[in-house]
């Protein structure tokens, strides 16, 4: 009976904080989910490590590609360890004629959120901490998904040893160089492709 007592007066001084967050703006989702230190982690690859929220399924990975999927819809997860290791500044200019466009800065991580109406769906581009996620949804599925890859992109963690080891010139060769974290002017090749 003493040690119940001892708990719970524990429990009442110590207390816990939930925060809400408000699923109807993206906004808010962005500001909660990034503001916060988490160091969660359950899925890991070459350099990096990251979580992948309950309902998401990892489906494969290729190089530094992976593709995940939760209720009908694809996320392309793209993570740029040479940006990371060179610590390439992020630019983004925001533009007001798209559905929605910001520019994000949390935590010492920088990035950006754009989202663009194409044919009645709408692809998501969103880059944080030299990692990026594309998706292409329905209207009813934007803030579910960009809840989703919130997570994930404000769980990545570098390990440098590994990328410093990657980047040796003998070990990793790279021929071509694309810019994946741009915004597509261009929308009409990459995603179009896997729906059609």
């Amino acid at each position: 009976m003493k040690n119940f007592l001892f708990v719970l007066i524990v429990f009442l001084l110590v207390g816990c904080t939930a925060v809400r967050i408000d699923t109807k703006s993206i906004d808010n989702i962005i500001n909660v989910i990034l503001s916060k230190e988490n160091n969660l982690h359950n899925r890991v690859g070459l350099g990096y490590k990251y979580y992948v929220p309950r309902g998401i399924s990892y489906i494969d990975t290729t190089d530094f590609n992976e593709k995940l999927y939760s209720k009908g819809n694809y996320y392309f997860l793209y993570i740029d360890v040479v940006s990371y290791y060179n610590q390439v500044e992020i630019l983004y200019e925001e533009n007001s004629e798209k559905y929605y466009s910001r520019t994000i800065d949390i935590n010492n991580n920088f990035g950006y959120l754009e989202i663009n109406e194409i044919d009645n769906y709408y692809l998501i581009e969103y880059m944080y901490n030299y990692a990026k996620i594309e998706a292409m949804v329905q209207k009813d599925d934007i803030n579910d998904v960009v809840l989703n890859a919130t997570y994930i992109l404000g769980t990545i963690q570098f390990n440098d040893n590994t990328i410093k080891m990657l980047l040796r010139e003998d070990f990793l060769l790279v021929e071509e160089v694309y810019d994946v974290f741009e915004p597509k002017q261009d929308t009409d090749k990459f995603l179009r492709v896997i729906y059609d």
